[in-house]
């Protein structure tokens, strides 16, 4: 008779070739019954043999794990979302900014189809899975890792070794006839079915009980790996590479040699589509060299290298109800549409953008309206157009409102600006909370314990007024209030504290300055060093910080030119937040760069591109994509695009190499 740790290892290996073939190749070779057979004889023997427990076990697939509150964790690599393309034309310009940037250079493209779920990343390290985290913002997301070791098609271990920490990053989704088939099982049990799989495979990662979401047909399919050093030279070869060691990964993908492939390949699935198992809203188009992936870089949110084709958005037709106007934090109104509810894309639509007064007048949209309603992307609703033919008799051309519709203000318009805007940012009560929600969200001041509805509670108990406040808060005045705690009050309290160490350039991007986001505020703060300087700084002085024009400018300047933001900033120093670049951050950085502008291009012997780019940057330089007159070094690796060598020979701009590079800095 087999020794148990043997008959246990031997199980496992056999039930994860049978998930595998089950889950990913779709080619079962026993039949479901003969599996339950097995993977209950494995779990008798685990639960007599504890000390022979491993966390890559089948077994551990069933799920039983409660999660009570998801950890916010940080991406090893951010996840940056895609531009997108709705036109043929659209796809052809961003070819063609590829090209200048690259010069004429022989291009593959990877097209995959773009699922239709909700992104995860995977991280491996000794070929086991260690974390599971959704997008989040890019930068950091929600450890979601109980309820993803429930998915079958996600292996807890690599069929074969990889080297190093890595993260795969792919979507989970709910494949059509599973969905279907838990819907009828809904309706049987009296329970209201769900909307639509998209929507359902997102809510089942949040999931408080992992044994739940096992129950549930999730699948994920995987488009891409990030790492180190992961020596794959295609994208192509990187889903080839990832579907070895085990994921699921459809075999849509295509490797196209030009444009006319491409367009092509986005023909076939257009109609193509709907014969899937699962939901579809695009094509994804990626330059498949990594050098070339690596050369083209991202911009603050997006890759240069890969761009969402959009497939046509579905329609519908319903009766605009009433328009209302929002107001935001900037105090920028915003018309919504109140609609009729119809069904669209599988939600139902009950509210739609109307953009603003000019699109309003230009497609003459009127209440009473029966209007086309269709989905930006297929996610935010919008109105395209108006059925004439339906309109009402004496129905009347809208006339846009002339005061905020929140505290009574006129309404004012800039000049080249298509919103209106209220000005009494002072006074107007959803601006004032609006700047607050801003201040403490996850990307500025990220206050753990506090939300928009605990912002609004304590601007309507008159507890705070502006951003300041909130470090004033006591808890005798919290525990009074309605749904706050003991324990929520003491959570709410403790992140707030936890706030004061944020870092500056949050801290500036939290401040709420117009025009400043989350790269700007890094540019300035590191420009800078300490608000006192930039608060005094000119217009001129700041448009000659990298990539600050006059818009941005006058705005920071018009910010700490009013007396009560200043006030506001001296409150939030007092109170001890970070308005300085701390001495840790400036440690290793120097200004024997400044003034001087690199292009990086190739592939380097010792560092890796960003590890050179951060160099340039810690070292008061400033890195640009392309050559120009403007550049002071090209730094040239291997496989560099000739366009590059050519025009930096053209120009007269030095060549140098990493070595030489080094040398610079000493």
């Amino acid at each position: 008779m087999a020794h148990p740790e043997q008959e246990i290892k031997a199980l496992r290996e056999e039930l994860q070739q049978h998930n595998h073939r089950y889950y990913v190749l779709d080619r079962p070779v026993i039949s479901d019954f003969e599996f339950d057979m097995k993977l209950k004889r494995l779990q008798e023997l685990e639960r007599a043999h504890p000390e022979f427990y491993d966390p890559t076990s089948p077994t551990q697939r069933v799920g039983g794990g409660v999660t009570k509150n998801f950890e916010t964790v940080r991406h090893d690599f951010p996840m940056y979302s895609l531009d997108n393309s709705y036109s043929r034309e659209e796809l052809l310009e961003w070819e063609q900014r590829i090209q200048r940037i690259l010069g004429q250079v022989d291009l593959t493209f990877t097209c995959e189809l773009k699922y239709d779920g909700a992104s995860i990343s995977l991280t491996y390290e000794h070929n086991q899975l260690q974390r599971a985290v959704t997008r989040g913002d890019g930068v950091q997301g929600d450890d979601v890792t109980l309820n993803v070791k429930t998915i079958r098609s996600v292996p807890l271990k690599l069929r074969e070794p990889y080297p190093g920490r890595f993260e795969v990053r792919g979507e989970i989704i709910m494949p059509l006839k599973g969905f279907e088939k838990m819907n009828r099982e809904r309706l049987e049990s009296g329970d209201d079915p769900f909307m639509n799989p998209r929507n359902t495979a997102s809510g089942s990662l949040k999931l408080q009980d992992s044994a739940v979401v096992a129950e549930r047909p999730l699948d994920c399919l995987v488009y891409g790996m990030s790492g180190n050093g992961l020596g794959l030279p295609t994208q192509f070869e990187m889903l080839q590479t990832a579907r070895r060691l085990g994921f699921k990964v459809p075999d849509t993908a295509q490797v196209c040699h030009s444009m006319e492939e491409v367009l092509n390949f986005l023909e076939f699935w257009e109609t193509r589509r709907r014969d899937l198992p699962y939901e579809t809203d695009g094509v994804v188009i990626k330059v498949n060299e990594v050098v070339y992936q690596e050369e083209l870089g991202y911009t603050a949110k997006s890759p240069r290298w890969a761009i969402a084709y959009k497939f046509k958005s579905e329609q519908a037709l319903t009766r605009l109800h009433s328009i209302q106007y929002q107001v935001g934090r900037t105090g920028a109104i915003t018309p919504v549409a109140n609609l009729e509810p119809v069904l669209l894309a599988g939600t139902t639509v009950k509210r739609a953008s109307l953009h603003n007064a000019d699109q309003i007048a230009r497609l003459d949209i009127r209440v009473g309206d029966m209007v086309f309603v269709e989905k930006g992307g297929e996610i935010i609703p919008k109105i395209t157009g108006v059925d004439l033919s339906q309109r009402p008799p004496g129905s009347q051309p809208t006339r846009y409102i002339t005061h905020c519709p929140e505290c009574g203000t006129p309404l004012v318009r800039q000049e080249g600006e298509a919103l209106h805007f209220c000005p009494n940012d002072t006074g107007c009560p959803p601006q004032i909370t609006g700047r607050i929600q801003h201040f403490i969200s996850r990307k500025a001041m990220d206050i753990e314990g506090m939300g928009g509805e605990t912002v609004e509670l304590l601007f309507q108990q008159g507890l705070i007024h502006n951003y300041a406040d909130l470090y004033t808060l006591t808890r005798e005045q919290l525990l009074p209030l309605e749904r706050i705690a003991d324990k929520s009050a003491s959570n709410l309290l403790a992140g707030i504290e936890a706030s004061k160490e944020i870092p500056f350039e949050k801290v500036l991007f939290a401040l709420g300055i117009r025009y400043v986001g989350e790269t700007v505020a890094k540019k300035l703060a590191r420009a800078y060093r300490n608000i006192d300087t930039l608060m005094e700084a000119t217009p001129e002085a700041l448009m000659q910080v990298d990539e600050i024009g006059e818009r941005i400018a006058q705005s920071v300047v018009a910010f700490f030119s009013d007396p009560l933001k200043r006030e506001l900033v001296e409150r939030l120093k007092a109170y001890g937040l970070q308005f300085a670049i701390s001495e840790a951050h400036l440690e290793g950085q120097t200004e024997l760069l400044k003034g001087k502008t690199f292009v990086v291009s190739g592939v380097f012997p010792t560092l890796e591109r960003n590890e050179l780019k951060k160099l340039i940057e810690d070292n008061g330089g400033k890195v640009a994509s392309s050559v120009s007159s403007k550049t002071t070094f090209l730094l040239a690796g291997d496989n560099m695009g000739p366009s590059k060598r050519q025009k930096a020979e053209q120009l007269g701009v030095p060549i140098i190499s990493e070595k030489e590079f080094l040398d610079l800095l000493g």
